[in-house]
């Protein structure tokens, strides 16, 4: 089985709090990768940055003071574009960078049927999606994980590449296409 794993492609990482040009912009990419993905009949999992009202009380609050993917607000909400793709498909909510719940969610799903590669697109490429593909990397070691490049995008440019560069000497392929 492959697995496609969409990271955090919430409003306040796009158009809100947190927004940048550069996640706006991979928008029609990623809603083409998750359609391509269901006509292939990869297993699709779709994560969603996680925090509570006290987030400012938080680690990190505390060295990142803006307020965002809180609960029930419209911040926290998967993208429009995506919202009819997450019907019937897992979403895991996350209070930090890695899920340690996607990390289990991924080894009940090998232990029901082999993963043979782990795909991820999202944001952030520096924080997140590198964070998850390091833990997807650490549950099921045999998989090829695998990045897609101009499915993701990270806090900067620059940040986006440097974790792109990082990932390939932990065995992360990057699909630079």
């Amino acid at each position: 089985m492959d697995i496609l794993i969409v990271v955090d492609m919430q409003n306040d990482f796009v158009s809100g709090a947190l927004g940048t040009q550069e996640a706006f912009d991979i928008v029609p990419y990623v809603v083409g990768r998750v359609a391509e993905g269901a006509a292939r009949g990869e297993e699709i999992l779709f994560t969603r940055d996680t925090h509570s009202p006290d987030y400012m009380d938080t680690q990190e609050g505390r060295h990142l003071p803006v307020p965002h993917c809180i609960r029930g607000s419209e911040g926290w909400e998967i993208i429009p574009q995506l919202q009819p793709d997450t019907v019937g498909r897992t979403v895991i909510d996350k209070p930090t960078f890695g899920s340690r719940a996607l990390g289990e969610e991924l080894a009940r799903l090998n232990e029901r049927e082999p993963v043979g590669k782990i795909t991820l697109i999202g944001v952030c490429t520096d924080i997140c999606v590198l964070s998850n593909a390091l833990l997807a990397k650490a549950f099921l070691p045999e998989a090829e994980v695998v990045v897609e490049a101009a499915c993701c995008a990270g806090v900067t440019p620059e940040a986006h590449r440097t974790a792109l560069e990082a990932m390939k000497p932990c065995q992360i392929t990057v699909k630079e296409d």
